[in-house]
């Protein structure tokens, strides 16, 4: 097979020049340019060649290189063009890739997915664009896609809210809904250093292996996200204020007290002192009492 090259910072950089490429700030672009990161993202994904993996954003090409030595197929989404002519030489030994010019987030991921896998839960690899890194995600989750593990690159912030619990000031909307499609773990800190161009803040990688099943029992997905986030809007307010206040859930502000006070917690809580288990059975009470109305 072939030796992953891009990696090393003076190949990049003479593949850029080749091509005369500008780095476009509208995509987020930051290449990679660390062998350890790559070969860590590479391990934190358990990757074998039974596997096919979606790759979002391979950029140039650097840890596509990497996960085509891994895998049995490489699935890689770009949306930039201009990086197509790229990805097709510096992919060009590799018989296991195919190179999609798509925005992802338009995509039909799981019909991709069940085309190219046959069914089979897959793996996401991904170095992502920071800015849209929660709509990736949670579209990954809500639209059902079968999948193993994603592991992804972020901002480190982002990777910190993604595995925290009740009581820190990281914890919110993204942390519960994380968790709830998966159990999270920071695989490593990544310093700005580590790409190019160097982003202004700091980088993580992070794993989230896919439940099989919801932690919690929930009568209404959307029911109980939306109640997460009504907790979270208002921070400072009590989660009473919080629910009665959202244009979403349309409660009486007595059936929101009776549902909170059921947690045994008193009405003066605030949201981002529940579990998740406890927002899921928040919302399957606040269900039961629109039953009875």
């Amino acid at each position: 097979m072939n030796k992953p090259v891009l990696g090393i910072p003076q190949n990049t950089i003479e593949v850029l020049q080749k091509y005369d490429f500008s780095f476009q700030k509208k995509f987020g672009q930051n290449f990679l340019i660390d062998t350890h990161v790559l070969d860590k993202i590479i391990r934190a994904a358990d990757i074998n060649k039974d596997d096919m993996v979606l790759e979002i954003g391979p950029g140039i090409g650097t840890m596509t290189q990497y996960l085509a030595e891994a895998a049995g197929k490489v699935v890689a989404v770009e949306i930039d063009k201009n990086l197509i002519p790229i990805l097709s030489d510096t992919l060009s030994g590799y018989e296991n890739i195919r190179i999609i010019n798509e925005d992802i987030l338009k995509m039909d991921i799981r019909s991709l997915a069940l085309e190219e896998n046959g069914g089979k839960p897959v793996k996401v690899v991904a170095n992502l664009p920071y800015y849209i890194t929660t709509p990736i995600i949670m579209g990954l989750f809500e639209e059902h896609v079968p999948i193993e593990s994603i592991t992804v690159m972020v901002q480190k912030e982002v990777a910190d809210r993604m595995q925290t619990g009740p009581g820190n000031k990281d914890y919110g909307a993204l942390s519960l809904a994380v968790q709830y499609y998966a159990s999270p773990y920071i695989v490593a800190n990544v310093p700005p250093n580590c790409f190019m161009p160097r982003p202004r803040v700091g980088s993580a990688v992070i794993r989230l292996t896919c439940h099989g099943q919801p932690p919690v029992e929930v009568e209404d997905e959307h029911l109980m996200f939306d109640v997460i986030r009504a907790s979270f809007n208002q921070r400072r307010k009590t989660l009473v204020n919080g629910l009665y206040n959202s244009d979403k859930l349309g409660f009486s502000k007595e059936t929101i007290i009776e549902a909170v006070e059921s947690l045994g917690k008193g009405a003066s809580i605030r949201g981002e002192s529940l579990t998740l288990e406890e927002f899921a059975k928040l919302s399957n009470y606040l269900i039961r009492l629109r039953k009875e109305e």
